[in-house]
């Protein structure tokens, strides 16, 4: 599962000229559904969704990256959003593959709505309506986005970074990577 998370002053969603939801101070989540994702990937996103740290501490808005949105008593607007598991890169059609069908991706995407709403308050949890053409207005405060991937695209460390594991690497400007010598963490 892939999430666009947006810190928000408010957003709606409306469909038919009709706004279905709306929410101020809180986050937009834009929630992609992959072809092999499954509960496991649901419970990884809404756990990280509910606490990832994109608020100024209440007590001190000049403390940024304190609060998680549940510390702040914000909203959550979760629009599903097959488009973010779009292959780009061949030629100039998107190909959505990747994407969960429609019927399963809809039984998934409860699921997750209900695990935000197990973990948090209910009433704080709007979506816009599932699979129909949505028109999202918001105003992103910041601006703060984050992408986050429930396990497909994590960056992990490369080979070389592994082999260096535990060792530091010379300060100073270098000509190239093959300058750079670890050195011990020993005194």
């Amino acid at each position: 599962m892939r999430a666009i998370i947006q810190r928000v002053s408010s957003a709606s969603v409306t469909v038919n000229n009709e706004v279905v939801s709306k929410i101020s101070n809180g986050l937009m989540v834009l929630v992609g559904i992959g072809s092999d994702d499954t509960d496991a990937d649901v419970a990884v996103l809404s756990k990280k969704i509910l606490s990832l740290r994109v608020f100024s501490d209440p007590a001190n808005e000049e403390n940024m990256w304190k609060a998680s949105v549940k510390d702040v008593d914000g909203d959550i607007l979760c629009v599903s959003q097959f488009t973010l598991l779009a292959n780009t890169t061949k030629g100039n059609k998107p190909d959505f593959h990747r994407a969960m069908s429609t019927e399963p991706s809809r039984n998934l995407y409860a699921t997750f709505l209900e695990s935000l709403k197990a973990a948090y308050h209910p009433h704080k949890i709007q979506d816009g309506k599932f699979g129909a053409m949505m028109s999202v207005n918001l105003t992103n405060e910041g601006p703060v986005t984050f992408t986050l991937d429930s396990r497909k695209f994590e960056y992990v460390a490369s080979p070389e970074d592994s082999r260096n594991s535990g060792k530091k690497k010379k300060a100073g400007p270098l000509k190239s990577e093959k300058d750079a010598q670890p050195i011990d963490d020993a005194p």
